[in-house]
């Protein structure tokens, strides 16, 4: 069931679970949205791979939710297109709706009923074969009525009513916003299942540390536009490693520069924070200038990555 809330769905599902045929659950080319002279986004081109996690990374008001809601229809694009499940944006049928489950962030759900009616009502539409293990899993009391949930339990009802028809697509826009850990962790072990039985997911976040828990490849988006796209382990790596430097002189972080290293800056503490790409053998050559009296070499973090592209905003 996909709806921009619970209060007021999209469209009526239907539809049994199915494998997935197409190639790329979510193909995207040169997709683009504004609102008016505002970019949502733009020129965004990428696919989703059968059986992934596939992180979608970037602060809020990157684009992300906008590019969602454009998979989903619940925006028309400016221009370019989009596939999910082997049909346009513009085209997909009731049967391929029934395929997909939906996590918004905040979710916004009826509030005059209870958990177990809302369940029930969504049941109607695309089933509800694993209602009862999900419960397990993100248990909430489902006979009273929403309007008394915490956020907490609101977004745990939402996971159980994206998961229960189970479905070949989960689109997920921050959904471990008011989850306690214990919550977060059985929705990271729950993926990680899923993704084993080849069902595909696009994990949209702002939270670096459960895309490196959970995610295959990252595509990070800044302004409205893909600034990245790659494996976690290999960005990583093309990212190189952090070196910290503490010198008996005082140069001005600049002076430390090479050919292979990305930024030189002067921490708090008074070391010397190098990243370094390529050519360590220009590294070496810049200490042999100075006295070096500690130096530590340290693999870089995704939070090192994502600063890279975002700390100069």
């Amino acid at each position: 069931m996909i709806s921009d809330t619970f209060g007021e769905p999209y469209k009526s599902l239907a539809g049994v679970h199915s494998s997935v045929s197409a190639p790329e659950p979510i193909a995207i080319e040169e997709l683009t949205k504004y609102y008016g002279d505002v970019r949502g986004v733009e020129d965004l081109t990428f696919a989703v791979e059968s059986g992934e996690i596939f992180g979608f990374l970037g602060p809020n008001g990157a684009g992300k939710s906008t590019a969602i809601r454009l998979l989903l229809g619940l925006l028309k694009p400016t221009s370019g297109t989009a596939q999910v499940l082997g049909h346009t944006i513009t085209e997909r049928t009731r049967s391929v709706e029934g395929r997909i489950g939906y996590v918004p962030g905040d979710a916004t759900v009826y509030e005059n009923v209870t958990g177990a009616e809302l369940l029930d009502y969504f049941a109607t539409l695309s089933g509800d074969e694993r209602r009862e293990e999900l419960l397990d899993r993100f248990p909430v009391p489902i006979d009273r009525a929403v309007k008394n949930y915490s956020r907490g339990n609101r977004q745990k009802l939402a996971l159980v009513q994206a998961f229960m028809h189970d479905p070949d697509l989960l689109i997920m826009d921050e959904p471990t916003a008011g989850l306690d850990p214990l919550a977060q962790n059985a929705l990271y072990e729950l993926l990680l299942a899923e993704r084993d039985r080849g069902v595909t997911v696009l994990f949209s976040t702002h939270v670096l540390s459960e895309v490196r828990k959970v995610c295959d490849r990252v595509g990070i988006i800044r302004d409205g536009r893909l600034v990245a796209l790659e494996n976690i382990g290999e960005l990583l790596a093309k990212s190189g490693k952090i070196v910290r430097l503490d010198l008996a002189e005082d140069p001005p972080p600049d002076d430390l520069l090479f050919d292979g290293a990305l930024s030189s800056d002067l921490d708090p503490d008074g070391y010397y924070r190098l990243v370094v790409t390529e050519n360590f053998d220009g590294l070496v050559d810049v200490l042999d200038r100075y006295s070096v009296l500690d130096l530590e070499v340290e693999e870089t973090s995704l939070e090192d990555v994502f600063m890279e592209f975002y700390g100069g905003t």
